[in-house]
């Protein structure tokens, strides 16, 4: 079984979702439950952001044993040598820096010429490894970059030390064949014993789809958030690449993540970010498990991988969640009149889901109370 390293970014790029803030205490907090939850790095923050952020990553090298802990920065000097000072503390510390690579970025933000972003990479890469051993590069808006000049910008950062070299799809760009694509020929031109890693957004909302596919063409490193937090339309969700490669095992990849702690590790960034899990959400979405349907409720009942790909127990549930309304059946209906301890004969028990069904006509979701009343 081949393994996948799980990049975890909910602390830095998820962290830049729209509204939210997260403390020194509760950034710490999501770090320790990463580390149960067993991710191989955690992209604590951007240093150089501001003092409060310097902190935080600095606390989190501190305390958080097990992961890498990684500090974003641009490839500048003071961006390098404040990311090397949080992460300083830390087992295993690892410098992320990057620059941006598209024709647009180079002529509308970074206003450098294609030469001028080839010697600044290379420049801040080994600035970073003068600090540690463990140095990322990645090429900002790379789905937008010509692959000529990615080949050009990657060579040189491998060069000068990159240990990793990351593809980001920085806007959510990219489809899935043509990622795989640009990076199987990314791979061909560098010829290097890198590690290649792929960072994928959601906005056309083929985050995991491109994580996915970028990992068959031989990325070994995957860039997360918790629940798919993060810029615009999110980034690639963690709990949905690490199931899908755990449910598909098949394939011979894994990422060796503890799944249990998944339902958890949701619910706490959740809590602390103030941003809702909706209800439909792939893994840990209070429906991903929940079946209302009669003919589906009957079909889990007498065996539950008939409508259920994964176990529920994996992600750390309880179990599943039988949902009674207008569209169920009779075997739910008694199931949970048995639960409750009716046990009707069956004259009374089709009078009784005579009445259900009319209740259930009326209102969305029937309670224990409206059972025990029927």
């Amino acid at each position: 079984m081949e393994r996948v390293r799980v990049f975890d970014t909910t602390l830095r790029d998820g962290e830049q979702s729209p509204g939210i803030s997260l403390n020194l205490k509760e950034k710490v907090e999501i770090a320790e439950q990463l580390s149960r939850l067993g991710v191989d790095v955690i992209e604590a923050g951007f240093p150089i952001a501001s003092h409060g952020e310097l902190q935080a990553v600095k606390a989190i090298a501190s305390r958080v044993q097990g992961p890498t802990i990684a500090g974003l920065a641009r490839v500048e000097p003071g961006d390098i040598d404040r990311a090397a000072e949080a992460v300083g503390p830390s087992q295993r510390p690892r410098i992320h820096t990057f620059i941006a690579t598209s024709a647009i970025h180079m002529k509308a933000k970074l206003r450098m010429s294609p030469d001028e972003v080839v010697r600044a990479a290379a420049s801040g890469v080994a600035r970073a490894r003068n600090h540690v051993k463990d140095v990322e590069f990645s090429c900002e808006d790379a789905t937008r970059s010509d692959p000529e000049f990615l080949a050009l910008v990657y060579r040189a950062a491998a060069a000068a030390g990159a240990t990793t070299l990351n593809l980001p799809d920085t806007v959510g760009y990219a489809l899935p064949k043509e990622f795989a694509a640009l990076l199987e020929f990314l791979m061909q031109e560098l010829d290097r014993e890198v590690t290649w890693s792929v960072h994928t957004h959601d906005d056309l909302g083929l985050a995991v789809a491109n994580a996915l596919a970028g990992i068959e063409a031989g990325a070994r490193q995957v860039e997360v958030a918790v629940n798919g937090i993060g810029e615009r339309a999110g980034n690639c969700a963690l709990e949905e690449v690490v199931m899908a490669l755990h449910t598909r095992a098949g394939q011979g990849i894994d990422t060796g993540t503890r799944t249990q702690e998944i339902a958890r590790t949701s619910r706490l960034v959740s809590m602390l970010t103030g941003y809702s899990v909706p209800p439909n959400k792939a893994i840990v979405g209070a429906n991903a498990f929940a079946h209302e349907a009669g003919i589906h409720q009957h079909g889990v009942m007498v065996e539950r991988t008939t409508y259920e790909i994964m176990d529920p127990v994996d992600i750390g549930l309880e179990g599943s969640r039988l949902v009674l309304g207008k569209h169920s059946g009779r075997h739910a209906f008694v199931d949970a009149l048995g639960k409750l301890g009716f046990n009707l004969n069956p004259g009374d028990a089709e009078k009784a889901f005579a009445r259900f069904k009319e209740l259930a006509d009326r209102k969305i979701r029937i309670t224990d109370v409206d059972l025990e009343a029927i």
